[in-house]
């Protein structure tokens, strides 16, 4: 139960600070900014509900990818590892996207924003897709798996919560206190990257080592 316990701790911490939809929240306010009340929570849900599905697909096609590529788990988690350091390192310093939105695309509406780019690649990232099938792969039990798929689910819940409640959020946060909370969660982020690296760097070092 404890094992459970920490692993779900673990999906929800690194999920929460990778799709970090308090970090989208202020691109999501500007590009749905002249959209009504339901435009903005259909947006909302249309974005979540892509993000969901895109990481569940790779969470359980992960592993068939790899065979397919030749690629090894331990390699995917150092450069997770990487991938997350750089994104930690980003947020640290209060820089709230990797996205970059043109005016000219801010200021117009394309036929679909909820899917690019607020589903992908804002809530779900490389970072995420990462998190994703490195956790599957360490989901050894069906009851890691369905701990694993709940976080997942309860994650993205909270993301569309968040992205309605954008208006409300910000204000109330205020512009220091976006940049604190970005930061906590950018230190929280390079935390599990070395997690991450390391837990792949060990193995190979180990197999050469013998």
């Amino acid at each position: 139960m404890d094992e459970l316990l920490k692993y779900g701790l673990l999906a929800f911490t690194s999920f929460f600070t990778l799709i970090n939809p308090l970090g989208t929240m202020p691109i999501f306010m500007t590009m749905t900014s002249s959209l009504d009340d339901k435009k903005k929570i259909k947006t909302a849900q249309k974005a979540s509900v892509v993000a969901l599905i895109t990481i569940l697909f790779f969470a359980f096609t992960g592993q068939l990818l790899f065979k397919f590529f030749g690629v090894s788990v331990n390699s995917f988690r150092m450069v997770g590892g990487i991938i997350f350091f750089l994104m930690g390192m980003d947020m640290l310093q209060a820089r709230l996207v990797k996205v970059k939105v043109k005016e000219s695309e801010v200021n117009s509406y394309v036929n679909d924003i909820s899917i690019t780019p607020l589903a992908i690649p804002m809530i779900c990232g490389p970072g995420s897709i990462t998190n994703a099938i490195v956790l599957m792969e360490d989901a050894t039990t069906m009851s890691h798996k369905i701990v694993l798929i709940s976080t997942i689910v309860f994650v993205m819940l909270l993301t569309y919560i968040i992205l309605y409640s954008s208006t409300k959020i910000s204000r109330f946060l205020g512009e220091t206190g976006n940049n604190v909370l970005m930061r906590l969660m950018g230190l929280i982020v390079m935390v599990i990257a070395v997690e991450f690296f390391f837990s792949g760097l060990i193995p190979v070092l180990e197999k050469i080592v013998h």
